[in-house]
């Protein structure tokens, strides 16, 4: 028997518009590519919803391709300020699932834009996810460490919505928070520690910048060199950004909070080489003493 795959091989590609449509379908088919040996993979899914934040930024301000820039013409990009999974059940996702996926977007501030998502597989909520970034671009050509503002850029003439997770944000950038989650993150030394250097040719995204799902993959790397045989099931994670590294230079990740009971309650710091802090994330999960695989 001959099986026929019918291709679109029409000469004329969809416009970049056409595209960001179909970026935003709501149904995924789950195979290799989104899972891991527990269930979706986290670090797929954030990465999927940075690209759908971006798209939706781009027709929300009426754009017909996603290509950020000042007048003068340098790249803005929307850098995460912050995200949050939470009710997470990230488990119960297996491959030939459908993953949906339900989404909106709107303005926190001048500079700050928040996009929510709802996760689904065979009727049951997975995860609610929010991410919130802001316009920034380099004062200086090349180095990420020297990301600013865009002040005023892409802001409409309506009502700003309010977001917790951007007003923690801003706490966390102040330097002014010292707790959440009820877990307290004391500036004193380490619980434990443990540091990495990135590879530019995996962790950093087109822009040339350690992207913002890499940041929670190395604080798991981290935790699960710590108590290997402890880490269950993730039910929430809220992540803080406050900075960023240049291609080759170590981070390394120090345990701030830890609760160990019924439960895994744990907060992680990551610095770069000379100490400032570049993200705080808290999170909640099951303790386990074996965590199954497929």
């Amino acid at each position: 028997m001959t099986l026929h795959l019918a291709i679109d091989i029409s000469p004329h590609a969809p416009s970049p518009r056409e595209l960001m449509e179909r970026a935003l379908e709501p149904h995924v088919l789950l195979g290799m590519p989104h899972l891991n040996p527990y269930g979706l993979s986290e670090t797929w899914l954030m990465k999927e919803l940075g690209h759908r934040h971006w798209v939706l930024l781009a027709m929300r301000l009426g754009m017909e391709n996603a290509d950020f820039r000042t007048p003068d013409g340098r790249e803005v990009y929307a850098s995460l300020c912050a995200t949050s999974l939470r009710k997470a059940r990230l488990e119960l996702a297996a491959a030939n699932d459908v993953l949906t996926i339900r989404s909106s977007v709107a303005q926190v501030s001048r500079t700050q834009w928040s996009s929510r998502h709802w996760l689904e597989i065979r009727g049951f909520c997975i995860g609610e996810v929010e991410l919130v970034s802001a316009f920034v671009h380099r004062t200086v050509e090349g180095d990420n460490r020297t990301l600013a503002r865009v002040g005023h850029w892409g802001a409409l003439a309506e009502p700003f919505t309010r977001s917790e997770l951007a007003a923690t944000a801003a706490s966390f950038r102040r330097g002014t928070a010292e707790s959440h989650l009820g877990m307290s993150i004391p500036f004193d030394a380490a619980l434990l520690s443990h540091s990495f250097r990135p590879s530019p040719h995996q962790e950093f995204n087109g822009a040339g910048l350690f992207y913002f799902a890499e940041f929670q993959a190395i604080a798991d790397r981290a935790v699960e060199t710590w108590f290997p045989d402890e880490i269950g099931s993730l039910t929430r994670r809220d992540a803080f950004f406050t900075g960023n590294i240049v291609p080759g230079e170590m981070v390394t990740a120090r345990l701030r909070y830890l609760q160990k009971s019924e439960s895994l309650r744990y907060a992680c710091e990551l610095t770069r080489e000379d100490g400032t802090r570049i993200a705080c994330l808290f999170v909640e999960g099951t303790k386990a003493t074996r965590r199954a695989i497929r």
